[in-house]
């Protein structure tokens, strides 16, 4: 079971590495690994279990954010009724397309890797399509849009050295295309 000192912290390079792509069939290991991920992630999302384990809320999970620099995350995006409207583990995704109207978060974006607030806008694509595989080896094609587009562009993020904070126009946090969707 993956538990928050599991989780590696702003500052350990893993964080801004590239991390390489997985051949198949993945290892039992990987598997497991896999598992786990998505495992933290609804177990994150339980309140009751998040409290007995000093769980963080979670809705996507990257594998260099346990310490593992391999192209492998896992999403469980809830509504805001708390329904899961987006489940799955991608492995070696690549975004093939994205909106030029981008979407962010009102209340901005946190990250179980970073520890403090960082107010301002994380502009993000808000629509995408991405290719990946599934754990079993199973090519897929998807297009999200809305907050699964910006879970989603968060753990690719993740995958490819970048944080969240990265996106945060530095000389105004809050500024924002005229365009954009802000999603509340």
């Amino acid at each position: 079971m993956i538990l928050m000192h599991d989780i590696v912290r702003d500052g350990d390079p893993v964080l801004r590495k590239v991390a390489k792509p997985l051949s198949f069939p993945l290892s039992d290991e990987d598997k497991k690994f896999a598992e786990e991920m998505m495992e933290y992630l609804v177990n994150s999302q339980d309140p009751k279990i998040a409290e007995k384990h000093q769980l963080r809320a979670g809705v996507g999970l990257a594998a260099p954010q346990v310490g593992r620099s391999i192209q492998m995350a896992a999403l469980l995006v809830p509504n805001n009724e708390g329904e899961i409207i987006f489940k799955e583990v991608f492995v070696n995704p690549k975004i093939i397309s994205e909106s030029v109207r981008q979407a962010c978060i009102a209340e901005g974006e946190g990250c179980l890797s970073v520890d403090q607030d960082i107010e301002g806008y994380v502009p993000r694509p808000d629509k995408l399509k991405i290719h990946y595989y599934t754990v079993d080896g199973e090519e897929k094609t998807i297009r999200l849009k809305d907050y699964p587009a910006i879970v989603a562009s968060h753990e690719i993020d993740h995958l490819n050295g970048h944080l969240f904070y990265d996106r945060i126009n530095k000389e105004n946090p809050f500024n924002l295309a005229e365009d954009t969707v802000v999603i509340s």
